[in-house]
């Protein structure tokens, strides 16, 4: 019932909490001698997620490594996890917006 671009928003939120996960995880793991900072191409990945793919996660690349092997960067996370913050509440008010709609469409159509 809700249009195509619903859909589209439900794909980009799901893509937006495996980040943010793979962000936590990150930080979680800043102090972890070796850990490899995670990520995903995000626009890559989420026209995979349209067409039924699940993402793929893989290390990022041209990170400073630290003397234990640890390329976790606080900076760089930080700034991501926000930003992923702000684009999930942006796709959440907009994918409200849309429901909002179809629930006005359903009552209008029980008062006529």
């Amino acid at each position: 019932m809700l249009n195509p671009l619903a859909g589209q928003l439900t794909h980009y939120m799901d893509l937006l909490s495996t980040r943010q996960k793979l962000i936590t995880s990150n930080i979680a793991n800043a102090d972890t001698p070796g850990y490899q900072t995670k990520d995903i191409d995000f626009q890559f990945e989420y026209l995979s997620l349209v067409n039924g793919q699940p993402p793929s996660v893989v290390e990022v690349a041209d990170l400073q490594t630290k003397n234990d092997g640890n390329n976790v960067s606080m900076d760089r996370e930080s700034r991501l996890l926000a930003e992923t913050a702000l684009r999930f509440n942006t796709a959440g008010s907009l994918l409200k917006g849309q429901i909002r709609i179809v629930k006005s469409a359903i009552q209008e159509g029980r008062a006529g």
